[in-house]
């Protein structure tokens, strides 16, 4: 008869892909019961938009049916979402992980691929809040269809919550068509009160839409708080990646590892005949992210049903889950859950706080 010993010992010959270690190391096995020829195990994957899931699912059966007497295996998935390390040292914060979107420029549709990435992680099974930083044109909250934020509980704001991700905006608490006209230590105390100030429970990620450019946004968010990753987002054309590169460094100087680059908007998908035409030029993603030596997540195609979702307040990967901007969307969302879990399962952060 097969013993829970050797169960463990065949697991410790199954790698996680991504992470190159075996998962009991990992400590992704939490239970394993044998009863007679059958073996029932938990495995809490690193993330629930792990992209590698049926590959080590399949690898985890193999491995026990490969045992002497083994007729059954039963193997039972969830997640776990690792946290960065800096993060759990600030106290009264649950959250996770902090996802910086940004870019060098506006009109790249930023604030698009935030929202939906966002949501496509929900969807996933993930904790997920979308923190609208964008403070000069805080569109969040009319692309996921929401107007307002529910009345405070003492002393902290509650925030809205669509598509099961939970949202905060200025746009929530400014009149229409208010300008907002700020200098810097008015930036630094709104990205600090969207911080401390929000109750945002526990969150796996929370996604930070930035302000488009280089400036003090960016600055203070990772003053505040370590963030644990970037994502860049970059349109074909020339005129875009000169600026996006320039974010790329930004990120690099303030110690924010940079996740990725997406390249937005790249080539026009026909709505008729499905012919996809490179409007704004072509690979120029790939080839700014091989210049900067920082990973390629992903094209995004402009889809004339994006900008539609996005008008009536419902997301594309919503609307149009099958659509190839979706599917797109949803690909570069798992690449991202994958390579955060790779940053905090790597080298053990120094407990070091930034001020």
């Amino acid at each position: 008869m097969t013993t829970r010993e050797q169960v463990l010992s065949a697991l410790r010959g199954v790698r996680d892909p991504e992470l190159g270690r075996d998962i009991v190391s990992l400590g992704m096995v939490r239970e394993v019961v044998v009863e007679g020829d059958r073996v029932a195990l938990n495995v809490a994957l690193t993330t629930p938009a792990c992209p590698l899931s049926e590959r080590i699912e399949a690898d985890i059966r193999a491995a026990i049916q490969a045992l002497p007497g083994v007729r059954e295996v039963e193997i039972r998935l969830t997640a776990e979402v690792p946290a960065h390390a800096r993060l759990q040292t600030i106290e009264g914060l649950r959250i996770k992980n902090i996802l910086a979107v940004g870019s060098g420029k506006g009109g790249v549709g930023k604030s698009t691929v935030a929202a939906n990435l966002a949501v496509a992680l929900a969807g996933m099974g993930a904790m997920v809040g979308l923190m609208d930083a964008d403070v000069y044109g805080p569109n969040i909250p009319e692309m996921l269809g929401v107007k307002r934020i529910p009345a405070p509980q003492g002393d902290k704001i509650l925030p809205a919550v669509a598509y099961g991700v939970r949202v905060m905006s200025l746009g929530f608490l400014l009149p229409p068509d208010q300008p907002v006209i700020w200098r810097g230590p008015m930036l630094h105390s709104a990205v600090r009160q969207f911080l401390t100030d929000v109750d945002w429970g526990l969150l796996d990620y929370l996604v930070v839409d930035l302000p488009p450019g280089t400036g003090d946004v960016a600055l203070s968010l990772a003053q505040l708080a370590p963030v644990t990753g970037a994502v860049v987002v970059t349109t074909p054309q020339g005129v875009s990646l000169s600026d996006v590169g320039r974010a790329v460094r930004m990120f690099e100087r303030l110690e924010v590892p940079v996740l990725g680059v997406v390249e937005n908007m790249s080539g026009f998908v026909c709505p008729h005949c499905g012919t996809v035409t490179a409007i704004f030029g072509q690979d120029g993603g790939r080839q700014l992210a091989e210049r900067m030596g920082v990973p390629f997540l992903g094209r995004v195609p402009l889809d004339p049903r994006v900008v539609e979702s996005g008008e009536v307040g419902r997301p594309v990967v919503i609307t149009h889950p099958d659509s190839p901007a979706a599917q797109a969307l949803r690909d570069i969302a798992r690449q991202i859950a994958a390579r955060v879990s790779v940053l905090n399962l790597s080298e053990p952060v120094p407990q070091a706080s930034r001020s």
